[in-house]
């Protein structure tokens, strides 16, 4: 009896050849709970709501020109789940040097591509590091995943599997999404033409708006290509393939919110130039030349309705690069120029032209992808994410969820990686650093909240 595969996507394809010793595609969390976990609760729910997505039990067939999901015929959750404990009295710095080796280790090809370590005993409670591979599906698909293990109460009622929860998101005009997708088979062509005589009868100058857009499209794909490279600073080095991870302690939201509401911005900008102000300091304790035009993050941008449940994995996403002004020492003139920056790109068409691309690479062959990525890789510095959690405490087998986590990988040369998580009340902000980039990630952490507390400061005095 044969065997069934699924054809992989171009742009899940285009994630999995990303993957290389010095950067490793893999998706990682570190969870910590307020009590340990019975294993066998655990497995049971696993079982129930992460396995029932097939592609967690799905293992790679890479045939060169194609690449299938295929059920690994020796699943078993054991080769996934691994139970183990801390060395000396088990702190912070133990699980991050723990998780640190964990994010430079490359997932093996012989199982599906994640891993989940258990860690006993950690702080009167436990831990979990989790890692998956980007071709899977993409960070916030994955985040929203790995919260549906989670319930609101300590006990829920255990007739009921919560689905994967929608997020609520403001509508979205059709136009980037018609776009965006490859008109690659007749099926798909057929489709992509009703939907546009649908929207000329229900709206008559649709077909100017989609030549506007096309227009927009061309231009930002223009602007991206001919964008300068990143200045060689201390951030940018020959990548080793080690991680250094480490994470703040968390933020109060409540005092983001009110230094964005003094200052008329967004809880975005707040933490963007906190960010711009943790490498300004890194850059000024380094003694390094300071890049007179700052530097560009590569940011993850969802493409994917979130007010609708995942029923199928896989990348919807797009990136943007947002340019940091890590010149500005003042913190109010850094946080007026990143709102600035960020307000010109919610009007540009960057995210779908990334997509795109990602979709083109995918479809081509390696070298072109490698070269592709070694060029967009030059753009950008560092990769940042900032995702919205729950805004209440959840509950996994009845430990609560003190502290989330969740880094992205950095792809081609890009060493860094910053991490910003909203969950119950509180702003968690986490960065994984190449080894070989000298920057102490601890260090980087403090720089962050000392920044954020001097931008909050110059806020409430009205300066």
């Amino acid at each position: 009896m044969s065997v069934k595969r699924t054809l992989m996507t171009a742009v899940d394809r285009s994630w999995l050849r990303m993957d290389t010793p010095r950067n490793p595609m893999m998706i990682s969390a570190v969870l910590v709970f307020d009590k340990p976990i019975a294993i066998s609760r655990l497995k049971h729910i696993l079982n129930e709501r992460f396995l029932r997505f097939q592609r967690f039990r799905q293992c790679i067939i890479d045939e060169g020109d194609k690449v299938y999901w295929q059920d690994d015929p020796l699943f078993d959750l054991d080769n996934h789940l691994h139970r183990v404990a801390l060395p000396g009295t088990a702190c912070k710095a133990e699980l991050q040097t723990l998780t640190s080796d964990l994010n430079s280790t490359s997932l093996g090809l012989r199982h599906p591509l994640w891993q989940i370590h258990y860690i006993d005993n950690y702080q009167g409670g436990c831990a979990l590091v989790i890692r998956i591979h980007h071709c899977i599906a993409d960070g916030i698909s994955l985040v929203r995943v790995l919260l549906s293990l989670t319930d609101k109460t300590p006990e829920p009622d255990e007739q009921q599997t919560p689905s994967v929860r929608p997020w609520k998101q403001p509508a979205r005009s059709p136009i980037p999404r018609f776009l965006h997708r490859a008109l690659d088979t007749t099926e798909a062509a057929t489709h992509q033409a009703r939907l546009f005589m649908q929207s000329v009868r229900e709206e008559p100058n649709y077909p100017l708006k989609l030549a506007s857009t096309a227009s927009g499209i061309a231009t930002d794909l223009l602007k991206l290509g001919l964008s300068s490279f990143e200045p060689d600073t201390c951030l940018k080095n020959t990548l080793s393939g080690r991680k250094q991870v480490a994470w703040a302690e968390p933020l109060d939201l409540a005092e983001v919110k009110a230094c964005a509401k003094a200052l008329g911005g967004t809880i975005n900008d707040v933490l963007l130039s906190a960010a711009a102000g943790a490498l300004h300091k890194h850059f000024k304790a380094s003694k390094e030349a300071i890049p007179d035009c700052g530097i560009r993050v590569a940011v993850p941008f969802n493409l994917r309705p979130l007010n609708q449940p995942i029923e199928t994995l896989g990348n919807q996403f797009g990136l943007v690069l947002v340019c940091l002004p890590v010149e500005i020492a003042d913190p109010v003139m850094c946080f007026r120029q990143v709102q600035e920056n960020m307000t010109r790109l919610k009007q540009s068409y960057q995210a779908q032209v990334t997509y795109s691309l990602l979709d083109l690479f995918g479809r081509g062959p390696d070298v072109l992808e490698r070269r592709a990525l070694d060029l967009l890789s030059s753009k950008a510095s560092a990769v940042l994410t900032n995702v919205p959690g729950p805004k209440e405490p959840v509950y996994l087998a009845g430990s609560k969820l003190l502290q989330p986590m969740f880094w992205v990988p950095q792809s081609g040369s890009i060493g860094i990686g910053m991490s910003i998580f909203s969950y119950a009340g509180t702003v968690q902000f986490g960065i994984t650093v190449d080894k070989a980039i000298h920057a102490d990630p601890n260090v980087v952490m403090d720089y962050f909240r000392e920044s954020f507390k001097a931008l909050s400061h110059a806020a409430q005095a009205g300066l």
